[in-house]
């Protein structure tokens, strides 16, 4: 039987890893260090926080403690914004799915290892495209098939899940389609169809056909029986086509298009939590230290979400980030940290300069 951790308890630990996050902590020592001083009741500590303590915590307790607090705030997230409208002309329920390499050194961590001279972890996240905050994640070995996760995510019935071509998997979308949900999804150059019937479409928007296809193979038509539309789209942007395949059978053809395009924001969710967050150096060898700094990492990312709806504040992340980076152990309440400046505050006013005059 596993011998519970010591002096240090579940909740201190959550405590300290959000808080190496958020402030930036390099290293075990730095984050006791900081956590050692008196102030650190204020900010919810009750536990005497060492290096020790978080080494061992991070090595025995359990990293699902961590996925479930963060499955708790994804769901605080989703209630928090259900009432709030959509930004875009897009469905009430969109999310946009795919998965990110966390690169490890395979000299420190030798039980990651994913090619013959990496180690690496993958996070499959499916962001809402209402929120922009993840309503599921995972955490899988480096190794681990995008269309594997498909077996993993929660299917709603009437939500639209876009995704890349990575995803694109015949037999497991058409259980997606007997579930009632719908796809966007990019097509492979390899898929072999026939079309029909066609439909116009406005060639100015950039849309090129709007298909009713089925598939032709006999494999992929077993695995998949039903019609598909097939959307042909020219990015102006970035000067190529995009092949787009779809099951719903009305929806416009600029709304699917529309749905591709914002795809691209849990791209940045996932550039957002490497760049702001401590994932790139972390706090433990072990695969279970290192798999509880990823799931605070998403636990620290949902509390800044939660933060900026609760006080209404219209800042972006990074700045909100940074705010709380260098006030941890203020007793300022947090709506007056996160208060906006006026400008008029930001410059003082010198009634009595003197102008410089330049001949």
């Amino acid at each position: 039987m596993r011998r519970t951790p010591r002096g240090l308890s579940a909740y201190d630990h959550f405590l300290a890893m959000i808080f190496a996050h958020l402030t930036h902590r390099e290293s075990l020592r730095d984050l006791a260090t900081c956590l050692q001083s008196k102030r650190a009741y204020h900010a919810g500590f009750r536990s005497r926080v060492t290096r020790t303590n978080i080494a061992y915590a991070n090595q025995h307790r359990d990293w699902r403690v961590f996925a479930a607090v963060a499955e708790v705030l994804m769901r605080r997230v989703r209630r928090v914004y259900q009432n709030q409208p959509q930004t875009l002309d897009l469905p009430e329920v969109c999310y946009a799915l795919d998965a990110s390499m966390i690169h490890l050194s395979l000299e420190i961590f030798p039980w990651a290892h994913w090619q013959s001279q990496a180690a690496a972890l993958k996070l499959h996240t499916l962001l809402s495209l209402r929120s922009w905050a993840p309503t599921w994640t995972t955490v899988t070995e480096g190794g681990f098939p995008e269309q594997k996760s498909l077996d993993l995510i929660p299917v709603e019935a009437g939500a639209f899940y876009v995704m890349d071509r990575a995803y694109l998997d015949f037999p497991r979308l058409a259980r997606w389609h007997k579930a009632g949900a719908y796809f966007v999804v990019r097509n492979l150059d390899n898929v072999n169809f026939g079309v029909i019937a066609s439909r116009p479409v406005d060639k100015t928007t950039g849309l090129r056909c709007d298909q009713l296809i089925r598939l032709r193979r006999f494999q992929s038509r077993r695995a998949y029986p039903y019609e598909l539309r097939r959307i042909r789209i020219y990015d102006q942007e970035h000067h190529q086509h995009l092949v787009l395949l779809t099951n719903h059978p009305t929806l416009p053809a600029t709304t699917v298009s529309l749905l591709y395009r914002n795809r691209w924001r849990v791209e940045l969710f996932f550039k957002w939590i490497k760049q702001h967050l401590k994932l790139r150096a972390f706090l433990g060898r072990s695969e279970n230290a290192v798999r509880c700094q990823v799931w605070s990492a998403v636990c620290a990312y949902l509390v800044v979400i939660l933060a900026k709806k609760h006080f209404a504040v219209s800042d972006t992340l990074h700045r909100i980030l940074q705010t709380v980076s260098i006030s941890p152990f203020e007793q300022v309440p947090l709506n007056e940290l996160l208060a906006e400046i006026s400008p008029s505050n930001t410059e003082p006013n010198f009634c009595n300069q003197l102008t410089l005059n330049i001949l």
